[in-house]
């Protein structure tokens, strides 16, 4: 019986079949490392009748030729074919899901499993081969301690390069030249060669004012009609217990917590509400001393201190392992939701909803300018533009806190704390499975907003840099994905195309009109219609303002002078402020400058001494 192998590129011929794989298929290695959910820095290690239920449950997602078995250190071993690595990572992936599902045999139906997976194409060349599997080996390991199911890749896959820190001023000058200097040149150039661009580039920014101006409208309108109210639970049926996460980095957000967690304990929730604080912190603090002391006096409280996080994703995936309600809410350290909200996000969950998204609102807006911006600003996202989207495109967007999930849906995404903005790879994850978010604007949550400019540029930096993030990684596909409908895949293409190359489209309007003047001495004939439409689209904002206040939360619409602040200053710099930081955050991503620094929210007082403290969050 003839036997042809070649792992890389080549034949290979089954021993027992003789069926022979495509030639150019090539032979990858992935590698799944299972533990039981805990709340310790290692797993316990899975048994062999948990790892034999895992082999049962992936075995039938193979393909001729294919193979999985257990190794020595007891993890799955799965060896896969495709021409790329796209189709075996869609797999693993895929594979990662089933495991995490449905509570697996031995498990009983209130344990879970944490997944690690890993993978690596494979030489054929045995030496070399067996490096790499031992590679994954740790890989997979590696990922099961972030408890974040990603599949990580091995190390020969990795870009490894040294990438000097650049500084920020740079880039916004990069920024300056890119945007206005780089189109002004290639226009020139073109024209000097015969050709003429501009007039291509006037209807391009003519289009795209003309689309941002009808998307903002139309959301304003949308929101208004949008549901206002859950839908009324008629069944009668006794509410479930509900958990609430709270995620801390504990050494900016002490001020803070004791306030916070004291908001959560007062809850009125009728199915019953666990609270649980996941926080990381370097050292030991006071403040755990009083959290100890009011765990004490409530049995409801679980304290998780999560040993080598960083992140609110590792905070959030560590408390899944202690979860017991039907559905929970995830929380910043310095959010207080209003009363009777688990029971209100009850009535979206049983309604069929995944994940339904609330309403933040902005509680120290009388400390400084900038807080107040944010306060206005933050009416027009969560009571025009998130509500809008929901009723326009077919789904909402989990904001990343005063959101609630369905506990097992929690399960099956996870955050992922690669991107900057785990909340919005999450959401995309989540939509893409099926799953319903829905917006409720009614369902308030106040939280701390920045004081000043500086620190406004550092958060708003952080989420435009990871929304890109979310977007190079997920768009393409988001889009391209049959199992999502087509109005929710022209609503990804907005999410994550068009409001990335908006900030880049509009600006092209100032080159092109200086190269129209350099060229002709005057502006184009149809700079009128150019005109017009900055105009239109300028006024759209104010229009779409009115929409935030005529929707907003009353304390807030309350402010007749925040608002007219708010639209002078977005007239005059607020709106190209922040087209200019998505353009710098764009370049951040392309050198790969991935820093970032701890935002401050404001000032608070503290739960148990009255003084002022500086609080502050990721």
């Amino acid at each position: 019986m003839s036997r042809c192998t070649v792992f890389s590129w080549g034949c290979h011929v089954d021993s027992a079949s003789d069926d022979y794989l495509p030639y150019f298929a090539r032979h990858f290695a992935g590698t799944f490392a299972l533990g039981v959910s805990t709340i310790d820095p290692v797993h316990p290690v899975a048994d062999e009748e948990l790892r034999a239920a895992a082999l049962d449950r992936l075995r039938h997602r193979l393909r001729r030729h294919e193979q999985i078995h257990l190794d020595s250190r007891g993890h799955i071993d799965v060896h896969l074919y495709g021409y790329t690595s796209f189709g075996p990572r869609a797999r693993m992936h895929s594979m990662t899901q089933a495991l995490v599902k449905t509570p697996l045999t031995g498990l009983g139906p209130s344990g879970h499993i944490d997944v690690g997976s890993s993978w690596v194409a494979m030489t054929g060349v045995p030496a070399i081969d067996q490096t790499r599997l031992r590679d994954v080996d740790d890989q997979a390991e590696q990922s099961l301690r972030h408890r974040d199911l990603s599949l990580r890749p091995a190390k020969e896959f990795r870009r490894r390069r040294y990438r000097p820190r650049v500084r920020t001023t740079l880039i916004v000058a990069l920024s300056f030249v890119l945007s206005f200097f780089v189109p002004l040149l290639i226009m020139i150039e073109t024209l000097e060669h015969g050709a003429d661009v501009a007039t291509v580039l006037y209807f391009t920014v003519i289009a795209a004012l003309g689309l941002m101006a009808i998307m903002q409208v139309a959301e304003g309108i949308a929101a208004l009609r949008a549901p206002r109210e859950p839908p009324q639970d008629e069944g009668g049926a006794p509410a479930p217990r509900a958990s609430a996460i709270i995620a801390a980095h504990l050494p900016n957000e002490a001020a803070t917590i004791m306030a916070t967690v004291s908001s959560f304990l007062a809850q009125d929730y009728p199915g019953g509400l666990q609270v649980i604080l996941a926080y990381n912190t370097p050292v030991d603090l006071p403040v755990e001393n009083e959290l100890r002391a009011l765990a004490y006096h409530h049995p409801q409280l679980v304290l998780l201190r999560v040993p080598n996080s960083t992140s609110k994703a590792s905070n959030v995936n560590a408390a899944l392992a202690v979860v017991d309600g039907e559905f929970v809410g995830v929380f910043d350290a310095d959010h207080q939701p209003m009363d009777g909200a688990f029971g209100r996000a009850w009535r979206w969950l049983s309604a069929g909803a995944g994940i339904v998204q609330g309403h933040c609102v902005i509680r120290n807006g009388d400390e400084s300018w900038v807080s107040r911006l944010v306060a206005v600003e933050f009416e027009q996202i969560y009571a025009v533009n998130h509500p809008g989207r929901a009723k326009l495109q077919g789904f909402g967007i989990f904001g990343g806190s005063n959101g609630y999930w369905r506990t097992e849906l929690l399960r099956r995404v996870r955050f992922n704390s690669a991107y900057l903005t785990e909340d919005i790879d999450s959401s995309v994850r989540a939509i893409r499975l099926g799953a319903e978010i829905v917006s409720d604007p009614g369902l308030l949550s106040r939280e701390l907003a920045p004081v000043d400019l500086m620190s406004l540029w550092r958060q708003r930096m952080r989420w435009a840099q990871g929304w890109f993030q979310v977007s190079l990684r997920h768009g393409h596909a988001a889009v391209a994905d049959h199992d999502v409908s087509i109005r929710q895949r022209f609503g990804l293409f907005l999410l994550l195309g068009w409001r990335e190359a908006f900030p880049w489209v509009s600006a092209l309007m100032w080159p092109t009109l200086v190269f129209a003047v350099l060229r002709d001495g005057h502006l184009p004939p149809f700079a009128l219609i150019l005109a017009i439409l900055t105009v239109v689209t300028v006024v759209s904002g104010p229009i779409q303002i009115a929409f935030a206040f005529r929707l907003a939360a009353p304390e807030i619409r309350a402010r007749n002078s925040w608002w007219w602040s708010y639209l002078v200053l977005s007239l005059l710099f607020y709106q190209e402020w922040k087209n200019l930081i998505v353009r710098v955050a764009h370049l951040r991503q392309l050198l790969r400058q991935s820093q970032w620094i701890v935002t401050p929210r404001g000032h608070v007082e503290h739960a148990s001494g009255g003084q002022t403290t500086a609080s502050a969050r990721r």
